[in-house]
Parts: C-alpha cells; structure tokens; sequence
C-alpha cells in the first residue's frame, strides 16, 4: 500500500475547506459551515478580518524575512505591547505552541542554573494537560496516547493530579524547578484550575523559590474574556506560553517572562530561525489592535455568557445525552454522558456545524471571537436540530 504524500498522522474528516468568511468556512463541493472550532482557538478574527489580511499584504510587499541576527523594530513593537498588557518584562517569539512551551521549560531551568542551583531541573505538572508535540511537551504530560511510539521520553517532569494542590506540595523534591500548568485545560475538555489551586501555587513557588510557568497557548488573547486567564485568579506567573490566538491564523507564538525569571537567557542560549520575523509581527499587531481593549473583552464576556446560559438551558431537553458545562468567555465545554466523537461528527456532517473533541467526552466550543447575534442564533439552531436527530438515532 502506497503511503499518502500527507503523511497520515491525522485522521482527516470529508470537510476540506477551500474559503473563509467570517465565521463560516465553504468546503471544496461548496457546503457551508458555521465555524466553532475556529482552528482550535486560532481564527480569533474569525476568516476574513480586514485590518488582519491588510496588514499581512502590507507587510509581505515590505519585508517578510530576516535573520534575527539584525535588530527587529517589528519584534520590539509587538514585545512593547506584549509587555505593556501583561506581566511580562521580556518576549521571545517563536512560530508554535510547542516552541513556546519549549522556551518555558529552558527559561525555568536557566534561572535555576543561572542562580548555581543545577539540580532544580525538573517541573511538576498535571493529569490530562496538554502541552504540545515535541519530544519536550509529550513527556510533560502524563496522556499514554501520546507517549506511544515515541519512548523513552525526556527526564525532568513528575505528573501529579490537577486540581489536587496537597499532592503538588507532596511532589515537590529538591530537583523542583517549578510548576507547569494550563489555567483551563483544553485538550484535556474544559477543565479549570481553581481558585485555592492557582492561588496556593504562586504562593509555593513563591515560598520556595520556584517558578509558576502558565501554559496559556489555548486560553490567552481574550478567549476567556480577559486578555490572559491568570487575570481571573488575581496572579502572576513568572512565565508563560502563548500561540493560537496572538497571530490570528499565522504562525506565532511567544514566551514570556519577568525579568527575574529570565535571568539565565543570555545571548546563545536560544533561537529561532523563522521566530519573530517581520511577517509574524504583524499578524500578531493587527491581533492586539482588534482585541487588546476592554470593550473588545467585555464583548467576550457578553457573548460568552449568552451561550452559556442558552447551552445550560439547552442540555434539559436532553438529560440522556448531555451533563454540563463549563468553561469561561468564547471557550467552553459542553460536557456527553458519552463519548463525544460520534456527536461532533454527526454535527458537521450533517448540520454543518463544526466543532472539537476533547477528553472527558467534552466538546470544545470555541468560535472565533467576532461572532455576533446572528451566528450564535445559528449556532444554538444547528445544535437544536442536531441533537434531536442524535437523540433519534441513538434511541433507535
């Protein structure tokens, strides 16, 4: 059997979408669908943003690539702003997630090194997180799923349950470097951090001199209705990763951190070749011009609660198939007594709406972040429609 020229690591739907509206994506044989996966949390923009595309030609007629040896009035800019909203005293930009989630891990062991404390190496992190495809981000996580195939991994984490912050104060040993941890699990199915976990995080790390490293990749730029989600437990981390939402749909992501916890990233210790080049930068400015103010936010707080409210009023009329929901701003999970695969696929091809699986049979419902009346409406529509005709087939 001939192999497929893409390699086959994913198990790909009949959708191959070939144009982006707004919120919709038009597949290749022309059906429409209302987008509520929006690329996992990356079109925040939705598909067609005027000032998004405008500054992408722009910047492409200018200038797209340079080596990071020369200086980068793009990268400084976007860095400014970086650190103007948030927390951070210094950005590294790199072009994923997982890169970023990378950087995190070498900037929390480099100030452990940095401060002659070379065996605070190791990071203690969560059940079911998920933080990316490196060999690093795998063996971060404790999901067996994506361990297969791929051992031995790489030493330096121990996994502990999230939510259980007695066990993370157990876990900790004199190889602790800090804690690696999503505020609200996405992958892992909408899952958030509490309150007295959060809290009594920062505040062993701050006890022990540890470093509370937040992998915000799915839930930063505004989904959960602040601009990053530490915002809602009133914390700071010392770092943390970004990506999906920050270039709107191009390839971006950063590492931010303080000042503090930064101190052992001197020159030579780390690079990117394509990370922050003048294409990205301004993607990801465009990104911050649309959503980096409170009028944008509080409309993702709105939007989010309406759905939410519908969706609780929703799950009702189907005790049978639907248990919960949770989750904060324009990312929420709409929790399946069973699995939620077949449900997600019956929605898109059969209603066309899109969506996401994640663990604890969740479904991921994460739109882009300028929906309006009218595709929520349609949103709550196909979801109506399609769960009575699940409810049907599953009854039969």
């Amino acid at each position: 059997m001939a192999i497929d020229p893409l390699m086959p690591v994913y198990p790909r739907c009949d959708v191959r979408p070939v144009r982006g509206e707004h919120c919709h994506l038009i597949s290749e044989d022309g059906r429409r669908f209302l987008d509520f996966a929006a690329g996992i949390a990356v079109n925040i923009l939705g598909h067609s943003h005027p000032g998004l595309i405008r500054a992408i030609q722009e910047q492409a007629a200018t200038l797209m690539h340079v080596s990071n040896l020369y200086g980068s009035p793009q990268g400084e800019r976007l860095a400014q702003r970086l650190v103007d909203l948030t927390f951070a005293d210094t950005v590294f930009f790199t072009n994923s997630g997982a890169e970023a989630v990378e950087c995190a891990i070498k900037t929390a062991r480099a100030y452990h090194q940095y401060e002659g404390n070379e065996e605070r190496f190791e990071l203690i992190t969560f059940s079911n997180a998920f933080h990316g495809r490196t060999m690093g981000t795998i063996s971060a996580s404790n999901q067996e799923k994506m361990h297969k195939g791929f051992r031995p991994l790489l030493p330096g984490f121990k996994y502990v349950e999230f939510n259980d912050l007695a066990a993370a104060k157990a876990a900790i040993g004199p190889h602790t470097a800090g804690f690696l941890v999503e505020p609200i699990q996405g992958e892992g199915g909408i899952r958030a951090a509490t309150d007295e976990f959060m809290l009594g995080l920062r505040a062993l790390a701050d006890e022990l001199d540890l470093l509370l490293i937040l992998d915000e990749v799915q839930t930063g730029v505004a989904r959960t209705g602040n601009f990053y989600a530490y915002e809602q437990y009133g914390i700071e981390p010392d770092i943390l990763a970004t990506a999906k939402g920050i270039g709107g749909g191009f390839p971006l992501g950063a590492c931010l951190a303080t000042e503090k916890a930064a101190r052992g990233m001197v020159p030579g210790t780390h690079g990117s070749t394509y990370g922050g080049n003048p294409l990205a930068m301004a993607a990801g400015n465009a990104v911050l011009d649309a959503v980096a103010n409170e009028e944008f936010l509080a409309s993702v707080r709105e939007k989010g609660e309406r759905i939410r409210t519908g969706l609780e009023q929703f799950i009702g009329n189907y005790p049978d198939l639907f248990e919960l929901v949770r989750g904060s701003g324009l990312m929420l999970g709409l929790k399946m007594k069973t699995e939620s695969r077949p449900f997600v696929a019956h929605l898109r091809d059969n209603h066309g709406l899109l969506a996401v699986s994640a663990g604890d049979n969740t479904i991921r419902l994460i739109p882009p972040l300028v929906i309006g009346d009218a595709e929520i409406d349609e949103f709550f529509d196909k979801l109506s429609a399609g769960a009575a005709s699940y409810a049907v087939t599953e009854a039969a």
